[in-house]
């Protein structure tokens, strides 16, 4: 059999058990086995655990699990909601605040957290009623927080930058570094355009109150007292000490990104038991239940992925799909572009993490001939991605959102987030542009990039 057809073959096997329902973890373990049966020696199964266990044992992998428990001591906690509620009171008299309030506090709990369903949740379940109560439409409301959720794998420590930082076989360190230029320029055009939106509902609801005298609540302007601004900082003042002190840590070489996770989930702990007082057993315990859970499932996803790579590679699929893209010839950005729509039709489908562990393969070799910077790209393919968590027929934050605010339509819900995605996208034209904005951190703090 050739590889053309052999390549064919695997791939619609790939979607049709993917389709069946299976979970994706043992959908790809699946195939991967199947295939190691029927075109790869015998010996091969017998060493089925000891190479997943291999590719597993990653000491970069293994701060997933204590980033996972961070995440989770900060997002069950009330540090979402007393976040919000600061933000929302330093930025009451700014038009469109308590919207720019949102995605603010998106992006500090993302950075905090590590999780884009953790930050639709904490911030959403505080932000969406204060806004709907405000007089902000619901889809615009629903639209601020499920974007500003997805900043949750783009901003450290992110999950999916660590993948890719294994993937790739990329520094970490200058991928979280390479995620903060792009995260901020992101933050900035959420909060722009929110503005933009506000005003545009606030002239509606002003020209319906001229003609009708219906007033609104958008109408109306909150202000708050000095005091009551100070007396809201203390309770968020201790987490964000906490993000400086893990960032200080890992870039002032006083750590490796391991020994940051574990103690950035420590100091979490220890200031979610003296700032909420959560320290019984009863309190704590769905913290680590959800905390394994969660790192059980998406160590399945990385083992199995990476099990599935290994069979494309033994039998040449990646090897002669890379080459196959490369004697196009075609022109840098046209490969780009081809390679990004192709991670946009992925993300109708699959979770970042399958998509970075199945693809890297195969794009990352065409692209480094090309000349592209592979850090460069892991942010660009992390904000394609983030369009996937918002855009339907999947579109995890979009399911998120409605489980917070089930009275909101879905189509209230897709219809708000759409103009996001259209950022998300000229974000991405801009990086291209001035690529600097991603490379220009990590260079000057860790010093250029060798080829």
């Amino acid at each position: 059999m050739s590889v053309l057809t052999l390549g064919i073959f695997f791939a619609v096997v790939t979607l049709l058990v993917m389709f069946s329902g299976m979970s994706i973890s043992f959908a790809l373990g699946t195939v991967a086995i199947g295939f190691m049966y029927f075109f790869m020696p015998a010996s091969s199964l017998d060493t089925v655990a000891q190479n997943v266990y291999e590719e597993m044992s990653s000491i970069t992998l293994m701060s997933i699990p204590l980033f996972i428990l961070k995440g989770a001591a900060i997002g069950r906690s009330r540090a979402g909601k007393d976040l919000y509620d600061s933000l929302h009171v330093w930025m009451g008299k700014v038009p469109g605040g308590l919207g720019i309030a949102n995605v603010f506090a998106c992006a500090l709990f993302a950075a905090m957290a590590g999780s884009s369903p953790a930050t639709c949740s904490a911030i959403g379940s505080a932000g969406i009623p204060e806004m709907r109560k405000r007089g902000y439409s619901s889809g615009f409301a629903a639209g601020i927080i499920a974007a500003g959720g997805t900043l949750g794998i783009l901003l450290p420590p992110s999950i999916t930058m660590i993948l890719y930082s294994v993937a790739a076989e990329q520094s970490l360190g200058r991928l979280f570094l390479a995620a903060m230029g792009p995260g901020m320029l992101l933050v900035m055009m959420f909060a722009i355009y929110a503005v933009f939106r506000f005003k545009k509902e606030y002239n509606i609801a002003y020209q319906a109150y001229e003609t009708s005298g219906i007033n609104s609540p958008i109408l109306e302007r909150q202000t708050y007292t000095m005091k009551e601004k100070l007396n809201a900082l203390p309770r968020v003042l201790p987490f964000l000490i906490l993000l400086v002190g893990v960032m200080v840590a890992l870039y002032g070489g006083f750590a490796t990104p391991t020994e940051t996770a574990g103690l950035g989930a420590v100091l979490a702990f220890a200031l979610i038991m003296v700032i909420y007082r959560m320290w019984r057993i009863k309190d704590l315990g769905p913290l680590f239940e959800v905390s394994l859970k969660e790192s059980v499932m998406l160590m399945f996803i990385i083992g199995m992925s990476l099990l599935f790579s290994n069979v494309m590679s033994y039998l040449h699929l990646s090897q002669s799909a890379a080459q196959a893209i490369v004697d196009l010839h075609a022109s840098r950005w046209i490969l780009l572009a081809a390679i990004l729509f192709m991670v946009i039709v992925l993300g109708f489908f699959l979770p970042p993490v399958s998509i970075i562990l199945m693809t890297a393969p195969i794009i990352l070799p065409p692209l480094r001939a090309a000349g592209f910077d592979l850090v460069w790209f892991g942010v660009v393919m992390t904000i394609i991605m983030e369009t996937g968590l918002i855009h339907p027929p999947v579109g995890l934050n979009i399911f998120v959102i409605k489980n917070i605010a089930p009275d909101i339509s879905l189509r209230d819900i897709i219809f708000g987030v759409l103009p996001f995605v259209v950022i998300m996208f000229i974000a991405v034209l801009i990086l291209c542009v001035f690529p600097e904005i991603a490379t220009g951190f990590p260079n000057w703090v860790m010093g250029p990039q060798l080829n």
